[in-house]
């Protein structure tokens, strides 16, 4: 037996953050991040709304981009100390994660994090609050998935937790507040987009579910983010859309070792921290050209390239097609084509490289991967990466 599972309403438009003053509830918790959602506007909305509502408001402020684990157990026990019915997380991917890691040490205090560790473990939540998913970043989708990506920072490691019960209660996938973005974070957000749809496509737990969700995400990602990139506000929010059905995707799909290399790397260099969605966009066309040496592989890539309008004799040349038109996105975008040209320091890259392999093998995401891989292979595949190779292996 399969499952796929969504939030029980999605809300998305302009203008749909105003769906939170038809809440019913006592309190709510309020988790943002570092201040952008209270510069533009949108906390003091989603505060004025609830208050509408006649609910009362805590607010748990300033999560860090890549929340930490200490960040989710202060969280945790604000909540404690408040104990609202509804949880609200507003922001990118770390407050809206983080909140979600909250909400659990909120209603299971004596859970340790180690045991969420493993995938799909945790324990029935909604035994106290439910939770709302506004999402401004047009990338993670956290804001419909079962997943949240918490940091050790004492370890080095980015843990993707993953069970059906942090999938939110109500996801507000409002454009308006994509419009803030940054161009550098448009263009890591939506190579993630991109990547969340790409791997589940080719995912071993791709289901006929998930494959239209995703093969719709692609289009409109090819189509729309250069535009959203240089400003074009209609493309935009067309790519708000297009990341949230990557995320639907992608839920209950699961991923791939994009993904796995993405977590175990972020945190781990000296020379300072590897945007997510920039990870994902420099490792995305190696991860194809590897696991496009098997043969199933290959037949779904080559289906995403015929899916965006590529046409050629064979399934190898459309795959390589694919690789070469990621490559033109993230050069169009400034995204690094290795870890060298990152910055990071070579002697570094050598020393750790066989323990983030062996990190990375282990990742939650390896396991639905279409290729399957060892720590010596993996190590293989990062040393391309680093150098900027070819894959012949």
């Amino acid at each position: 037996m399969k499952r796929f599972t969504l939030p029980r309403d999605i809300y998305y438009g302009k203008g749909s953050m105003d769906v939170l003053k038809t809440l019913k509830g006592r309190k709510a918790t309020i988790v943002v991040g570092g201040g952008s959602m209270k510069r533009f506007g949108f906390l003091d909305k989603a505060m004025n709304y609830l208050k509408e509502a006649n609910i009362e408001i805590s607010l748990i402020e300033n999560v860090e981009p890549d929340p930490s684990v200490e960040t989710v157990m202060r969280g945790a026990a604000a909540m404690r100390d408040f104990q609202p019915d509804w949880i609200v997380a507003i922001g990118g991917g770390s407050p809206i994660d983080a909140a979600k890691a909250m909400w659990v040490f909120y209603e299971y205090p004596e859970t340790s994090f180690e045991t969420l560790i493993t995938p799909f473990s945790f324990p029935e939540l909604r035994t106290k609050a439910k939770f709302v998913a506004i999402s401004s970043t047009s990338g993670t989708a956290t804001e419909v998935t079962a997943f949240s990506v918490i940091t050790d920072y004492a370890k080095g490691i980015k843990y993707p937790l993953a069970d059906f019960n942090i999938t939110p209660d109500i996801a507000i996938v409002d454009p308006d507040l994509a419009d803030t973005m940054p161009e550098k974070l448009v263009a890591h957000t939506g190579m993630d987009a991109l990547t969340h749809a790409i791997e589940a496509y080719v995912s071993t737990l791709n289901s006929p579910f998930t494959d239209p969700l995703a093969l719709k995400a692609i289009k409109m990602v090819f189509d729309n983010l250069l535009l959203s990139y240089k400003g074009n506000m209609e493309a935009r929010e067309q790519m708000h859309y297009a990341q949230c059905l990557a995320g639907m995707a992608f839920s209950n799909a699961l991923l791939g070792i994009v993904h796995s290399l993405a977590h175990k790397t972020g945190a781990a260099f000296s020379t300072g921290h590897i945007p997510h969605g920039c990870a994902n966009a420099m490792y995305l066309p190696y991860v194809i050209r590897f696991n496009a040496k098997e043969a199933e592989a290959m037949k779904r890539y080559a289906e995403i390239a015929r899916s965006i309008g590529m046409k050629a004799d064979d399934d190898a040349e459309l795959v390589e097609m694919l690789c070469k038109k990621i490559e033109l996105y993230n050069s169009a975008m400034s995204i690094p084509e290795s870890l060298k040209l990152f910055g990071v320091k070579e002697d570094e890259f050598k020393e750790k490289v066989n323990n983030i392999a062996t990190l990375a093998v282990g990742d939650a995401c390896t396991g639905s991967n279409p290729r399957k891989v060892t720590p010596e292979l993996m190590a293989k595949l990062l040393d391309c990466i680093y150098y900027g190779k070819k894959i012949n292996f």
